[in-house]
Parts: C-alpha cells; sequence; structure tokens
C-alpha cells in the first residue's frame, strides 16, 4: 500500500461530493445564457437542466454495482474520468443535442459518487468516526454548490461565460483522478478479495497503528467475508429487508420534503423582497456560504449525536420552517415583512436540512446494508433518491402552478411530517457500532447464522 496520510485519503475519497454538488448546482446559473444563445425553447431548457438526473439514475445504476466486483478505488478513478469528459464536452457543445448528451454523461458521473463515495467512505473509517468522516461527502457537496454560485457570479458579464461555468468542473475532475491513484482500496472489499495483508495496512493507516483495534476489526471483515457474494435475490431477502426499507425510505424523503426546491426558489424569493438581480446573485452566494458552515458543523457532531435524532429533529425543524415560509408567501406580494420573513425561514429550513437529512441520509446508506451487498444497496437507494429528485424537479413547476407557492410548501411541510413517523418507525441507530456489528444484529434478528452462507 502506498503511505499516505488519512486526511489526504478522506479528502480525496470525499472530492467526488465537490463535483457532485458542483455540477447540479452550476446549471441555475448557466441556463440563463444557453437560453440565449442557443435559442432554447422551455422544453429544451428543461432537459438542458434535468439531463443530470437522467444520467445520475443511470450512473447509480450501472457504476454503483460494479464496485462489489471491481473494487471502489477503480470505480472512483473511471467517474474522474466521466466527470472530466462530461464537463468538457458541455463547454464546448455547438448545439442542443451535444450538450445533452455531454450533460448526461455528466450525470453518470455524479450518480457513481452518490452511489461509491458513502460506501468507500464508510468502509475506510473507524467506528467511531464513520460518521464524522462519510458526512464529508455531503460537506463536499455543499462546497461544489457554493462553488457553482461563485462561478456563476464571476462570469456572468462573459459572453461565453457560460461554457467556462460548465468547463471548470474539468480541473477538480483531474485532481480526483490524480489523488484516486495513490488511494488505498477499501479494506472490506480486499479482505473479500483475499488480499488480508494488503487490508491490515489499510487498517493500520487508518486506525492510526492501534494494533488491537486492527485485529479487532479484521477478524470482524473476515468472518463477515466468508459469506458468499449476493444479487438482487439478497437485496430483497427477509434479512435485508429492515437496510433496504431505511435505505429507499430515506432516499424517497430527503427529496420530496422539498430540499431542492426550496434552494431553486431562493433567487426567486429574494427578488420578491426586493433584490436586484445581482444582489439576488449574491445573497444566494450568501446562503451557499451558510449551506457549508452549517454542514460543517453536521460533520464535527455527527458521532456525537445519534443518527435518528438528527433525522427527527430536523425534520420538524423543516417543517416548522415550510409552513412560516408558506404563511409568509401568501402575504409577500403587499406585505414587505411578511417577505423577509419568508427569507429568513427559507435560510432556517436550509440550515436543518444541510445539518441533518443531508449528510445523515448519505451517512446511514453507507453503513446499513450487509458487505457483500453493500455496493448493490448503496447503488439502489441511489437510484431511487435521483429518482425522487427528477419527479420532484420535473412536477414542481406544474404544482407551482396549480397551488401557488403558500399552499405547495405547505405539503411539503405535512411530508416533512410524515418523514418523523418513518424515522421513528423503520429506521434503526447505527452510531458507534461497526458495519459488521450492524450486519450480525441484522442475521440475528432474521433467524440466520452469521455463517448461513459462508462457502464450504
Amino acid at each position: 500500500m502506498r503511505k499516505v496520510s488519512t486526511g489526504f485519503v478522506y479528502f480525496f475519497g470525499a472530492l467526488g461530493g465537490l463535483l457532485f454538488g458542483y455540477d447540479t448546482g452550476v446549471i441555475s446559473g448557466a441556463i440563463l445564457f444557453i437560453q440565449k444563445q442557443m435559442h432554447l425553447g422551455s422544453w429544451q431548457q428543461g432537459w438542458v437542466v434535468s439531463a443530470v438526473l437522467l444520467g445520475a439514475v443511470l450512473g447509480a445504476a450501472i457504476i454503483g454495482p460494479s464496485s462489489d466486483r471491481f473494487g471502489r478505488r477503480k470505480l472512483l478513478l473511471l467517474s474522474a474520468i466521466i466527470f472530466f469528459i462530461g464537463a468538457l464536452g458541455s463547454a464546448f457543445s455547438p448545439e442542443f443535442w451535444t450538450l445533452i448528451v455531454s450533460r448526461i454523461i455528466l450525470g453518470m458521473a455524479v450518480g457513481a459518487a452518490s452511489a461509491l463515495i458513502p460506501t468507500y467512505l464508510a468502509e475506510l473509517s473507524p467506528a467511531d468516526k464513520r460518521g464524522t468522516m462519510s458526512s464529508l461527502f455531503q460537506l463536499m457537496v455543499m462546497t461544489g454548490i457554493l462553488f457553482a454560485y461563485i462561478t456563476n457570479y464571476s462570469f456572468a458579464g462573459m459572453y461565453t461565460g457560460w461554457r467556462w461555468m460548465l468547463g471548470f468542473a474539468a480541473i477538480p475532475a483531474a485532481l480526483l483522478f490524480l489523488g484516486g491513484l495513490v488511494l488505498p482500496e477499501s479494506p472490506r472489499f480486499l479482505v473479500k478479495m483475499g488480499h488480508i495483508d494488503t487490508a491490515r495496512e489499510v487498517l493500520d493507516t487508518m486506525n492510526k497503528h492501534d494494533t488491537k483495534a486492527v485485529d479487532k476489526e479484521l477478524g470482524q471483515i473476515q468472518e463477515q467475508a466468508k459469506i458468499v457474494s449476493g444479487g438482487w435475490t439478497e437485496l430483497f431477502s427477509k434479512m435485508v429487508r429492515p437496510s433496504l426499507i431505511i435505505g429507499l425510505g430515506l432516499a424517497i424523503f430527503q427529496q420530496v420534503m422539498g430540499c431542492n426546491t426550496v434552494l431553486y426558489y431562493a433567487p426567486t424569493i429574494f427578488t420578491d423582497v426586493g433584490f436586484g438581480v445581482n444582489a439576488a446573485l449574491l445573497a444566494h452566494i450568501g446562503i451557499g456560504i451558510f449551506n457549508v458552515i452549517v454542514t460543517a458543523i453536521a460533520v464535527m457532531i455527527m458521532d456525537k449525536v445519534d443518527r435518528k435524532k438528527m433525522l427527527i429533529y430536523g425534520a420538524i425543524g423543516m417543517a416548522v420552517s415550510l409552513f412560516v415560509m408558506s404563511f409568509g408567501m401568501k402575504f409577500s406580494g403587499g406585505s414587505h415583512a411578511a417577505a423577509i420573513i419568508s427569507v429568513i425561514a427559507l435560510t432556517i429550513y436550509i440550515a436543518f436540512f444541510s445539518a441533518t437529512w443531508g449528510p445523515v441520509m448519505w451517512v446511514m446508506i453507507g453503513e446499513v446494508f450487509p458487505l457483500n451487498i453493500r455496493g448493490l444497496g448503496n447503488s439502489f437507494s441511489s437510484v431511487i433518491n435521483w429518482g425522487a429528485n427528477m419527479v420532484v424537479s420535473l412536477t414542481f413547476p406544474s404544482l407551482l402552478d396549480f397551488f401557488g407557492t403558500g399552499s405547495l410548501f405547505i405539503g411539503y411541510g405535512v411530508l416533512c411530517l410524515f418523514a418523523i413517523w418513518f424515522v421513528h418507525a423503520k429506521v434503526f441507530e447505527t452510531r458507534n457500532r461497526s458495519l459488521e456489528e450492524i450486519e450480525a444484529t441484522l442475521r440475528a434478528k432474521a433467524g440466520e447464522p452469521e455463517t448461513a452462507h459462508a462457502t464450504k
């Protein structure tokens, strides 16, 4: 194994999250200029924006499960190459269809990153640090979104500024590839492939040379690795069902609680209050900075507070914020004070999301699945998350026209209340438990001995 610091491993392991955030956030500013130069209709604009979501579904479905066969690190390198190709293809697109294809390619890398990185970070991290390390992914996502807002503002005055906005993502993609060349493979995957000595070296580095902790963790991993590789049959088996319910439920609720719609609507709310366009873009950058700060705080407390408590309190805060924001929107047309209340409520909503559901969902789907189908389970949850994202994004304009801003966000608030029930009833706690302990508990509850599927 190449000798690298744990900080290096965690930073470059999570760097794909920055590309994830940047490539999904940058289009909000770039589309204003693309629409004018390519003379796009509303239908075409919708496809330019949502092409990444379509690609993300494909990437999570195709590339994610392959990590169980080829390893997390190799697929992370492949994702970096796809990020690079998609970014440059988007920047140099001469017309609409080339741009759509490039955005789909880019989306495949985004989806692959969302399926790979939480699993990779979870498998590298000691149990008492796993929440903090895994939530670095969401911190990188928020940092990428902030960089996208800053880039949009910086190139807004250039005629070809949108090409720079989209192409800028090639730089971190190249860094991810170079860093990935020296990243270690997941010790869980190495044990699964029979590379015990290499796995011990990785664990020794990640546990800061704590021999006792390394021996204990390696023994647990070896015991679980005796279980043969599973597939779709095991993913839907009785034993995995609790994990599958958690993965799918958290993936869906994270989207249907309105996170993306609120972020998309933020500039409009700022202009409704009386901000000019440039001031609204600057205010959007302010929201991005706030997002990063709150997510950084969440990273620091992730292993000090139970995951279930974070999800429940986060959903309560988001529901109250949405109800207040809806009230403010109903009266913002004739009341400056009501509009200000809407902006404050929006900011509080984003704070609760960024501190809880944003990072915790990605942390937990990297934890709850058994080793032999962890890549498949994480990938399937990511596909559902991106599918829900696409449905919410595509239905938002129509629902907005039908219900109006005030009533629509009340609906998202009600879904936050359903999310509270779901977490209370269906989600089990994972904090301070090793991945092997979580898997052993699943098998015990299903009445299966730990080596029920072991090779003879």
